[in-house]
């Protein structure tokens, strides 16, 4: 016998109301387009639940990949049997046994179908009793068991789910808009996507690519850290912006003091540019407030002067050590900490302001005019799009803005 189905239980999407039905609707989608590498699964949906029918493919393998799934509060694996006392004593040892640290256990009965001879009472010992009999060491504990096993006696078949795994918790991705992440190779950004994606956010990056200063290693390591996210969504779409131009122009031109402060401002009026392009109404980063010159209140202040867009800041509380334990459980850290420069690394000035003005950003700029740097930066743009497991495909979406 092998589990034939895994159990979908929601998140806080189950609170959403008369919306609850697309939200449903985006999770089915996310889900079916996870599990395109098992195509003999199929998704049913009943009120308050999802199922997926494995339909042979294997079940830890499917498992894993759903509860990469934003939207999933927790998921077991079930197994439809007959309604014999034979086949519900072998669903309930294998389910026991798929708690691979349980010691303790409780069989929980609901019989729907009152034809069904055994009744609920009666039923909860007798499953019991068999699984005390055939595995060493196990105890029941009706009030703090390890893994409490579910039993449903329904009309057309009995139904036993297992151990609870943890979901990916959030909503769907793609059910609270878009918003154009700014990508660097660091570790700090894709943490910051992530956690975007979780608050159901479709995202698509830009990242500020600085030839000869910065190599087509740095670029490739962001096109990684893109991939490793879009197991958590779907394929994301990276707007490579040549940077160099601008950079060496604020580099010659502005007071070093200043140069960290005004090149966030040019990434920021370039990004919405982009965005509005784009149809994204929100730009997200990963700055953490204290943790470098440019992510001080007067910074942001500062920086957020020249675009209004709202800019989500996911990382802003956080501090570094918990930015590292979530890279690392998402597979981006090992990525981020390849040493490869990107452009907020290079002509970094010795004394950065960290009290920046915007009247001082102002008159400095003033004395120097980007437009047209940040418009051929703009229409040079190319667009790379990835996924989990495909190649990147390339395309330049912007020449038409010059």
């Amino acid at each position: 016998m092998k589990f034939d189905q895994i159990m979908v239980r929601y998140g806080e999407m189950a609170l959403k109301g008369k919306n609850r039905k697309a939200f449903e609707q985006r999770l089915k989608h996310n889900l079916s387009i996870k599990l395109k590498a098992f195509p003999n699964t199929k998704i049913t949906k009943t009120r308050g639940r999802m199922y997926i029918l494995l339909n042979g493919e294997d079940p830890h393998e499917v498992m894993a990949e759903c509860q990469e799934v934003f939207g999933i509060h927790s998921l077991s694996f079930a197994v439809k049997v007959e309604k014999t006392e034979e086949q519900l004593k072998e669903a309930v040892l294998l389910a026991f046994h798929d708690a691979k640290d349980a010691r303790t256990f409780k069989i929980s009965s609901k019989r729907t179908d009152k034809d069904f001879p055994i009744q609920s009472a009666d039923l909860n010992p007798l499953l019991g009793g068999h699984i005390l009999r055939n595995t060493d060491g196990a105890k029941v504990d009706v009030h703090h068991p390890d893994v409490e096993i579910k039993v449903e006696v329904r009309h057309d078949a009995a139904y036993v789910t297992a151990q609870d795994y943890p979901g990916a918790g959030g909503l769907p991705v793609g059910t609270t808009g878009k918003s154009l992440l700014m990508l660097s190779g660091g570790i700090d950004s894709p943490v910051s996507g992530y956690l975007t994606m979780k608050r159901g956010v479709e995202i698509e990056a830009i990242h500020f690519h600085s030839p000869p200063y910065t190599s087509d290693r740095a670029k490739q390591k962001v096109i990684d850290l893109a991939k490793e996210l879009s197991r958590f969504g779907k394929s994301i779409k990276i707007h490579v912006v040549p940077f160099t131009a601008v950079q060496q122009k604020i580099h010659r031109e502005m007071p070093a003091g200043y140069s960290m402060t005004i090149m966030r401002r040019m990434m920021m009026r370039i990004s919405e540019r982009i965005a509005q392009k784009q149809g994204i109404l929100s730009l997200t980063t990963g700055e953490s407030l204290g943790q470098v010159a440019s992510q001080t209140m007067e910074s942001m202040n500062t920086i957020n002067e020249v675009t209004n867009y709202p800019i989500i800041r996911p990382l802003v509380s956080m501090d570094k050590l918990e930015i590292i334990d979530i890279s690392r459980k998402i597979g981006t850290y090992d990525i981020s900490i390849r040493p490869y420069e990107d452009c907020c690394t290079v002509f970094v000035p010795k004394a950065p302001k960290t009290k920046p003005t915007r009247e001082n950003a102002n008159y400095y700029e003033s004395s120097a005019d980007f437009s047209e740097d940040i418009n051929r930066a703009v229409a040079e743009t190319y667009t790379i799009e990835v996924n989990a497991s495909n190649s990147d495909q390339e395309s330049n979406e912007f020449s038409d803005l010059l």
